[in-house]
């Protein structure tokens, strides 16, 4: 019989009472999205953008992927090249020779705690033969040889290849004031290490890569809207006045999870009255201004999305508070949904999204012109990100999606309306990937009222 001892008033039980957890195994906890070909063909294309530019070696570190509270997700781009949810890893890649090389700590950090053995039983990443065979990649060489390896690319002369998005790389460090995600942390390491280091962006070849969407991510971008679209039906019937912003966000996003999604793609921006004449940002400058009561006669602007396998989705909806638009509400809103069938109806192979905007805007009367708000072709790619890598210049080309949303946000009237669509861009045209979710104005009343029983208030 073991007996426990007691110490200084605490209770002792003999190291190893009720055994050893087993050190996990990493196909145990996760599952690429897609067989190993989807990526090996993916860096392929991006190391061929890459020789045809201007060379180098891209690196794509996958971030530190401490969790806090949320699931752990990589870096999009390592996601994207490698399908591997791994911390503190980067990937290699060198357009003069097309090798691929994968740097991986030996140990999951997140595994291992001494003091805490049976909650945090290791895992063990260097040597998985899973890594390999999941990627596609042959050469995975542990973390702690990166450093030496850069200092032989750098002292041969290399470039160094970062993607830091459209703005470039920065002359010096990065500012303190920005966040840093993993490029910027490991911009950081090379500037101090290696001040001599030839670096450039490589955003433009992986804008080139990541725009085009292969059959298997159209597959998964289909289901992420699926479950978009269905949790906005579902939250529409608890929209009515007295209930506050953040309610409807919290019934929005249990449907996400009921439909199988990990997590939004990103805050769910649900406002009403006042607050819809504001962007995001704007509103998130005050920690409670995203919460606000909705009253009777106001509208409600839906601009959200869930991440569903890695891939999101991006929509917009405006509803009527009290179940009946205004005669009003009704004509901004037919027009505004007109000035966005324009540009699906525009959109094809060969255009640019200069094309696009100038069809747009030759859509909106003169009237209310000064009153549409936008970027520049009133839409952005989706993809891993709901700001998926584009370049405005490229043709469109099929395999391409991106979302359509006209915004209007009229302050003098205290009256915006948004509609956001996601297209796919096919050999004849495009495609509406989200056409099952009304956007007229009867349809979206209709989904209001049917939270009242009898359809009528």
């Amino acid at each position: 019989m073991i007996r426990p001892t007691l110490c200084a008033g605490l209770l002792l039980l003999p190291f190893g009472v009720g055994g050893q957890t087993a050190e996990q195994r990493y196909d145990e906890w996760t599952r690429p999205a897609f067989p190993p070909d989807e990526y090996v063909d993916r860096r392929a294309t991006l190391i061929g953008h890459l020789a045809a530019g201007e060379g180098g070696i891209a690196l794509f570190p996958s971030g530190p992927g401490r969790s806090g509270g949320e699931t752990f997700r990589p870096a999009s781009d390592f996601l994207y090249l490698t399908g591997l949810e791994l911390p503190d890893a980067l990937l290699a890649l060198d357009a003069a020779s097309g090798s691929t090389i994968l740097f991986i700590p030996s140990r999951d950090p997140r595994f291992d705690n001494p003091g805490r053995p049976n909650d945090f039983p290791g895992m063990a990443l260097l040597g998985d033969p899973t890594l390999g065979t999941w990627s596609g990649v042959s050469d995975i060489r542990p973390a702690v040889a990166l450093g030496a390896w850069l200092d032989t690319a750098v002292a041969r002369g290399r470039l160094l290849r970062l993607d830091a998005g459209p703005g470039g790389i920065p002359d010096g460090l990065p500012e303190a004031s920005a966040p840093w995600g993993p490029v910027e942390q490991f911009l950081i390491r090379l500037r101090t290490d290696h001040p001599e280091a030839r670096v450039a962006t490589a955003f433009p070849e992986v804008a080139r890569t990541r725009m085009i969407k292969s059959s298997r991510e159209i597959t998964a971008l289909r289901a992420a809207a699926r479950v978009t679209m269905d949790a906005i039906i579902a939250t529409a019937p608890h929209i009515r006045p007295g209930v506050d912003e953040r309610t409807l966000a919290g019934v929005l996003e249990a449907a996400y999870k009921r439909g199988g999604a990990q997590r939004p793609a990103f805050a769910s921006i649900i406002k009403s009255g006042r607050n819809s004449l504001w962007p995001w940002r704007v509103l998130a400058s005050h920690s409670d201004r995203r919460n606000r009561v909705m009253r009777a006669g106001e509208l409600v602007i839906f601009d959200v999305g869930a991440e569903l396998d890695g891939y999101v989705s991006d929509i917009g909806r405006t509803f009527p508070v009290s179940g009946r638009f205004t005669d009003r509400q009704r004509e901004i809103l037919l027009m505004e949904v007109a000035v966005a069938d324009t540009i699906i109806a525009t959109a094809r192979p060969g255009l640019t999204l200069a094309d696009l905007q100038r069809a747009a805007v030759a859509a909106i009367p003169p009237a209310h012109r000064p009153y549409m708000q936008a970027g520049f072709y009133f839409g952005h790619h989706l993809g891993l990100d709901p700001g998926d890598p584009g370049l405005p210049e490229a043709s469109l080309t099929p395999g391409m999606v991106f979302t359509v949303e006209p915004w209007y946000y009229n302050h003098d009237l205290g009256l915006a309306v948004f509609t956001e669509d996601e297209i796919l861009i096919t050999p004849g045209g495009a495609e509406l990937l989200t056409a099952s979710l009304p956007r007229d104005p009867a349809a979206l009343e209709r989904l209001v009222r049917a939270g009242t029983g009898t359809g009528i208030r």
